[in-house]
């Protein structure tokens, strides 16, 4: 992209660009734009309303307010159906897998579901998922950082994205929201989307692992199409 002039025209291009990617690098705007990364946290310091900066990413400013998804509120919605998923999904882990949990309210089921004495590598980034696997013995917990997100109790950043760049997985167990045939699979949090992506690139098989309520709905942050995954485990079967 050829060099914005004013900031007015560069937060025209940042919008285009979201509405299309869903979330931002920090680095990779900056050169399409044609500018100094600093130029592009002053633009989002003077459109607080419209974007906000987090990690090295840029998102819609919604996003950091939590959109319609809060950890507490969610924690127990459709709770025997995430389970059902995840004593589906838990199957597929075999012993010296290294795998990866997605936050969210589903995935805790599947670490509790692990069997005792079961020897894992287990890569997650969320407070609540590795509150469950640090007092697994034979379990090598690799707790990705960054900024902390209260409602969603994961991370996200730089850092984490650099640690899993170095690892390589053999099954990834991921959340979401919705899943909608036509839109994808989405979720509430743009923070999430990069690691998302990334552990779906990384991943010799990416398990998606939702309970039923959420097929035909859509979140504002798409991360993948529902081609992109080896399987989909539900407590029901996908229409």
């Amino acid at each position: 992209m050829s060099r914005a002039g004013h900031r007015g025209e560069r937060l025209d291009a940042l919008r285009t660009m979201l509405d299309r990617d869903g979330v931002l690098r920090l680095r990779d705007t900056a050169v399409r734009l044609g500018v100094s990364e600093m130029t592009i946290r002053r633009d989002i310091a003077e459109a607080r309303d419209r974007f906000t900066c987090l990690g090295g990413h840029i998102v819609g400013a919604l996003d950091s307010a939590a959109g319609d998804y809060v950890l507490d509120a969610e924690k127990d919605s459709h709770a025997t159906a995430k389970a059902v998923a995840c004593a589906q999904a838990v199957k597929l882990i075999e012993e010296d897998d290294t795998i990866f949990i997605d936050c969210g309210t589903t995935t805790p089921h599947l670490a509790a579901r692990i069997p005792e004495g079961m020897r894992l590598t287990a890569i997650c980034y969320s407070m609540n998922v590795a509150e469950i696997l640090c007092h697994r013995n034979n379990i090598r917990l690799i707790l990705l950082g960054g900024l902390y997100h209260p409602a969603a109790a994961s991370f996200s950043g730089e850092e984490g994205l650099e640690t899993l760049a170095r690892i390589n997985l053999n099954k990834a167990f991921i959340s979401a929201g919705g899943v909608h045939e036509t839109r994808g699979v989405t979720c509430s949090h743009f923070h999430e989307v990069p690691i998302k992506q990334m552990v779906i690139e990384r991943a010799l098989e990416s398990h998606l692992v939702v309970d039923a309520s959420k097929f035909g709905k859509v979140r504002p942050a798409h991360f993948a199409e529902v081609t992109a995954f080896t399987s989909i485990v539900s407590d029901r079967p996908s229409q």
